[in-house]
């Protein structure tokens, strides 16, 4: 085969104000754009697309979007799905795993901690 297949650029953001994450996908001449909430207004929206292309993370010509400029091809999709940044079940697995060492490990040391104040108590 003899076509060059684009390898897509994923940029993430963090909104902590709007307390929004939001992912970037770049391929070929579409722009995918997932917030995890629907915080943006539509002039919020625009704004954060010609940051984007001002700060080179999508092509220049998305700079322009309402007025496009001469010869720009591409478009951009802007997506609401809270789904994509949830953990998945082996991060959930682990995270429990800790939890229960770090609780374990603190009961340990407050009966380590106790049994010496009533062992120098008791002689």
């Amino acid at each position: 085969m003899n076509g060059s297949a684009v390898e897509p650029s994923v940029y993430e953001f963090a909104f902590p104000a709007l307390d929004t994450f939001v992912r970037v996908e770049a391929a070929g001449d579409a722009v995918v754009i997932c917030a995890s909430r629907d915080t943006f207004s539509e002039d919020r929206r625009q704004r954060f697309i010609r940051e984007l292309a001002a700060e080179g993370f999508i092509p220049d010509h998305y700079r322009w979007l309402g007025s496009p400029a001469p010869g720009s091809t591409g478009r951009v999709v802007w997506l609401v799905d809270s789904s994509g940044f949830m953990p998945g079940p082996a991060r959930i697995a682990h995270t429990r795993r800790l939890m229960l060492g770090f609780f374990s490990g603190a009961l340990l040391l407050w009966l380590l901690m106790m049994g010496a104040l009533f062992a120098g108590a008791a002689g």
